[in-house]
């Protein structure tokens, strides 16, 4: 996806900039407006956190509109639902955030699961950054209570990890 959308857009770095905050905040592109879900996003808003002009906005939508290639995905894209990253040390929710070597090793996300399943603790959430879209992309897993720490060496071990941190 992410190929499709550089190519659509080559030369033109700033829309680049707009298509990879749609991306990354799950917005929409729906009758040259911008959506999260089915709230209207101002193209004011986009452009501060792109660090685009608004123009630069309405002229993007107005080039995904036009590639049906590009229309296609932005007309599908989705936010993907709450987070609970930022507010599981509150709830007493458990938190790995796993670092791989490389992001496209199959097996990190199972390998792991199963090692924080055989020690009877449930996941309530696993979220994946996207390789193509985060610099240094991780999998955070967010379990129903505190992950012991006798379980880091384990993770380590998974093929494909380089580093393992336990909040």
């Amino acid at each position: 996806m992410w190929d499709k959308v550089v190519e659509c857009l080559e030369g033109y770095p700033e829309r680049l900039a707009v298509a990879k905050i749609l991306i990354k905040n799950g917005l929409s592109v729906r009758d040259g407006r911008i959506y999260c879900d089915e709230i209207m996003i101002p193209a004011l808003r986009v452009s501060r956190a792109a660090g685009v002009d608004r123009r630069t906005v309405t002229q993007t939508v107005r080039m995904i509109e036009k590639d049906p290639e590009l229309r296609v995905i932005f007309e599908g894209i989705r936010p993907a639902g709450t987070s609970l990253r930022e507010i599981a040390r509150h709830l007493n929710l458990g938190v790995v955030e796993i670092t791989p070597v490389d992001a496209k090793t199959p097996g990190i996300l199972a390998r792991s699961a199963s090692l924080i399943a055989e020690e009877n603790i449930s996941i309530r959430q696993a979220i994946v950054d996207d390789p193509e879209l985060t610099p240094e992309p991780k999998l955070t897993l967010i379990a129903e209570k505190k992950i012991p720490g006798e379980l880091i060496p384990r993770l380590l071990k998974v093929k494909g990890i380089a580093k393992v941190s336990v909040y």
